[in-house]
């Protein structure tokens, strides 16, 4: 029988910690996002602005003062830096002409891309068990999005088709995006990447603003209800940014991406305990799913490796066997 001593690495439970802590930190933004959009306030990449702008500063100072020069070109952190923003626009922009199931639905197309971009480009070989943990994340969120709990969110909005294919480009763009931010934190440094990535994010952000958002923040009446929200959404991206290259270099996007599927139980249970709202008994089989998937995911390179040494030594046996026999 295949043996599973040491499937609870260091490494792994690190993993698994952090990878609910920005998914965490992706509902807190939710919430914000919320409440901006209940007060009337439609500006997502002003929202992100302000992210950007935070990373530039504090991690900007860090390699002002090493006085180094960058490990990667500039111009590839200006590329993950267009992506990254359009990524996050997109899928924003997209609640506006789709349903919350859909975006939830197609918002899963990042795994399947992310797995498919890592596979090609950075070489990741992925066991039959780590598909088996992909699988089982993902039919928790299936649950999730056919269960009764969002039973107001009848209507299909406004456009459909438009926005769905809003999730699918934004979606695409996020794989893009976390691909890359594994492959350049690996080459060079997590300071440099956040550094770089705030600072062209935040020119980035700027020019989309000037030309899409302007209007939009001049009309804004800017009380203490508008403020915090923003203050709340900027510093939550703020840490998820400065996490994610730690969860990237110990596990990768793909374990990334199916940790951010836990926000949506995350926000059920904060709704459940902050508002005492009921909820459908689905979402806790869901919610056990997903983090049975995670589990699984995350000790499958151990589980694939010791059921491989049990096939080798089940293998050099029988040889020794025939050799036996021969002799």
């Amino acid at each position: 029988m295949a043996r599973f001593d040491g499937l609870w690495s260091k490494k792994t439970l690190i993993g698994l910690v952090l990878g609910q802590f920005v998914s965490l930190l992706i509902t807190s933004t939710g919430f914000s996002s919320s409440e901006l959009s209940r007060r009337g306030i439609n500006a997502p990449t002003s929202q992100s602005f302000l992210n950007y702008l935070m990373l530039a500063f504090v991690y900007g100072a860090f390699v002002i003062y090493r006085k180094r020069r960058l490990q990667i070109d500039w111009y590839y952190y200006l590329m993950l830096a267009v992506v990254d923003v359009e990524a996050n626009f997109l899928v924003v922009k997209a609640y506006q002409y789709t349903s919350l199931t859909s975006v939830m639905l197609l918002d899963c197309w990042s795994i399947p891309c992310v797995i498919f971009l890592t596979w090609i480009f950075l070489k990741t070989k992925y066991g039959l068990w780590k598909f088996v943990g992909v699988a089982i994340c993902v039919a928790g969120l299936v649950l999730v999005v056919f269960s009764d709990v969002h039973a107001s969110d009848h209507e299909a909005g406004s456009n459909p088709v438009k926005g769905d294919m809003l999730v699918i480009a934004g979606s695409t763009l996020y794989a893009v995006s976390n691909v890359s931010e594994e492959f350049l934190v690996k080459k060079a440094e997590r300071v440099e990447l956040m550094a770089m990535l705030g600072t062209f994010g935040a020119v980035v952000s700027a020019c989309q603003i000037s030309i899409l958002e302007r209007n939009e923040l001049k009309s804004i009446h800017w009380t203490a209800g508008a403020v915090l929200p923003f203050l709340g959404f900027a510093l939550a991206m703020f840490l998820f940014y400065s996490t994610v290259p730690v969860i990237l270099k110990i596990s990768g996007s793909t374990m990334l991406n199916l940790s951010l599927l836990t926000s949506d139980m995350w926000a059920v249970l904060i709704r459940i305990f902050a508002y005492h709202q009921k909820v459908d008994w689905m979402y806790f089989i869901a919610f056990g799913a997903v983090a049975v998937g995670l589990v699984i995911y995350s000790g499958g390179s151990k589980i694939d490796a010791n059921i491989a040494q049990v096939a080798e030594a089940k293998e050099g046996d029988e040889e020794s066997v025939v050799n036996n026999l021969v002799q």
